[in-house]
C-alpha cells in the first residue's frame, strides 16, 4: 500500500521482488511425453522427482508432459502458497483505507502456484511468462474442469481456473506509454484473446504475433492482485526514492498556503504516510483547490465527503493529500502537480494521465482504472485533477 504492505516486508512476502541471476541454473524444458490410462501411472510418473504437466483428458486419459533440467535458464514462482517452490508471495490487494487488519479475505482468488517467470541466463537476459507454477512434488495438474487442448504441432496446453492476464503498454514505459491491449497467457506461454469470463471453459483465440516476453511496464494480473513487471534498465530512467523526497521538499520549501487560514501547508515526510497531520494539504477533488483542513462546507448530511470549495463553490469530495511514494510507477521525473480522484495521492501529471487510462482487471469481468498506490477505484471527469496550490501572500 503505497510502497509497503500493511504489516511490512515478510521473507517471502513483499511488496516489490527483485529478480538475479541464481548461482545455479534451476529452468526447465519440456522433453518426454506420456498418455496414460490409470492414475496410478501418472501418478508414478508424477513421482519420479521430475517436474511435470498432467493434463488429465478424462477418468481415464491423461497426458504427462516432463519437463528436464534447462542450464540456460533460472525460474521464479508467484502464486499465494507459502510452500519452498514459491519465490514471490503474493496476497490479494485490497483497495483503498480498507488495508487494517479486519478486512481479512475469507476467499482468495489468486492461484496457489499462479505462474513462473522465466529469465535467459545470458545477455539479454529475456523473461518470459507462462501460467500456472510447479507444486512442491513438481507437478503442475489441469484437473478435468481445466481449459485444455492439443495444438496442431501436438503439443498440449491449458489454461489455469482463473487465468493469468498479461499487458504490455504501447511504447513501453514512458511519458509517451499507452495502454496496450490485455491477453491470458496459457500454461506453455502462448498468447490469447480473454475468454468470456475469467474462468469460463472455452479458451480465446491464439494471438500469433505476440509473445509471452514481459517488456518495461508490462502488467501481470493474477485476479486478486496487479504486477507491474520493471526491467533493469527501465528502472535505470526512472525516478529514484531520493528524487521523490527532494520534490516534497522542493514543494514544501515553496511554502504553499492555505488560502482561506493562510496557514502554511507541508507534505508529511515518506516515513509518516498513514497518520493525517496538522500541516496536511487537502485538496477540493472536483476543481484541485488546495487547503488546509476545515471543518465547514459540508452540504448535506448524508454525503459526509460533499463539500463546497470556498475558492469556486464546486462541490465535490474534501481529502487529504498524499504523495505516491513507490519510485516504479512513475513513468517520469516531473513534479507532483496531479492528484488521483478520489484517494488523493498526488505524483507527475504524465504518471497520473497514465494511470488514469489504464483498464485494470476487477472480480472475474470488470476492468477499470485503478490508483496504482493504493488501488482505489478511480472517478471524477479525468479520473485525475490538477492541483492549485496558492504560494505564500508575503
Amino acid at each position: 500500500y503505497n510502497g509497503s504492505l500493511p504489516n511490512g516486508d515478510r521473507g517471502r512476502r513483499k511488496s516489490r521482488f527483485a529478480l538475479y541471476k541464481r548461482p545455479k541454473a534451476n529452468g526447465v524444458k519440456p522433453s518426454a511425453v506420456h498418455v496414460i490410462s490409470t492414475p496410478q501411472a501418472s501418478k508414478a510418473i508424477s513421482c519420479k522427482g521430475q517436474h511435470s504437466i498432467s493434463y488429465t483428458l478424462s477418468r481415464n486419459q491423461t497426458v504427462v508432459v516432463e519437463y528436464t533440467h534447462d542450464k540456460d535458464t533460472d525460474m521464479f514462482q508467484v502464486g499465494r502458497s507459502t510452500e519452498s517452490p514459491i519465490d514471490f508471495v503474493v496476497t490479494d490487494t485490497i483497495s483503498g483505507s480498507q488495508n487494517n487488519d479486519e478486512t481479512q479475505i475469507t476467499q482468495s482468488t489468486i492461484s496457489r502456484f499462479a505462474c513462473r517467470i522465466v529469465c535467459d541466463r545470458s545477455p539479454p537476459y529475456t523473461a518470459r511468462i507462462f501460467a500456472a507454477g510447479f507444486d512442491s512434488s513438481k507437478n503442475i495438474f489441469l484437473g478435468e474442469k481445466a481449459a485444455k487442448w492439443k495444438n496442431p504441432d501436438g503439443h498440449m496446453d491449458g489454461l489455469t481456473t482463473n487465468g493469468v492476464l498479461v499487458m504490455h503498454p504501447k511504447g513501453g514505459f514512458t511519458e509517451e506509454s499507452k495502454p496496450g491491449v490485455w491477453r491470458e497467457i496459457s500454461v506453455c506461454g502462448d498468447v490469447y484473446t480473454l475468454r468470456e469470463t475469467r474462468s469460463a471453459q472455452q479458451r480465446g483465440k491464439l494471438v500469433e504475433n505476440e509473445t509471452n516476453v514481459l517488456q518495461d511496464g508490462s502488467l501481470i494480473d493474477l485476479c486478486g492482485a496487479t504486477l507491474l513487471w520493471r526491467t533493469a534498465d527501465g528502472l535505470f530512467h526512472t525516478p529514484t526514492q531520493k528524487h521523490i523526497e527532494a520534490l516534497r521538499q522542493e514543494i514544501n520549501a515553496a511554502r504553499p498556503q492555505c488560502p482561506v487560514g493562510l496557514n502554511t501547508l507541508a507534505f508529511p515526510s515518506i516515513n509518516r504516510k498513514d497518520v493525517v497531520e496538522e500541516k496536511q494539504p487537502w485538496a477540493y477533488l472536483s476543481c484541485g483547490h488546495v487547503h488546509g483542513y476545515h471543518n465547514w462546507g459540508h452540504r448535506s448530511d448524508t454525503e459526509a465527503n460533499e463539500r463546497e470549495c470556498p475558492m469556486c463553490r464546486t462541490v465535490g469530495p474534501y481529502v487529504p493529500l498524499w504523495l505516491g511514494c513507490e519510485a516504479g510507477f512513475y513513468v517520469d521525473a516531473g513534479p507532483p502537480t496531479h492528484a488521483f480522484t478520489p484517494c488523493g495521492h498526488v505524483c507527475s501529471e504524465k504518471s497520473a494521465k497514465y494511470w488514469s487510462q489504464i483498464p485494470l482487471p476487477h472480480g472475474t469481468h470488470a476492468f477499470h482504472a485503478a490508483c496504482p498506490f493504493c488501488a482505489t477505484q478511480l472517478s471524477g471527469e479525468h479520473n485525475c485533477i490538477k492541483l492549485i496550490f496558492q504560494g505564500p501572500i508575503d
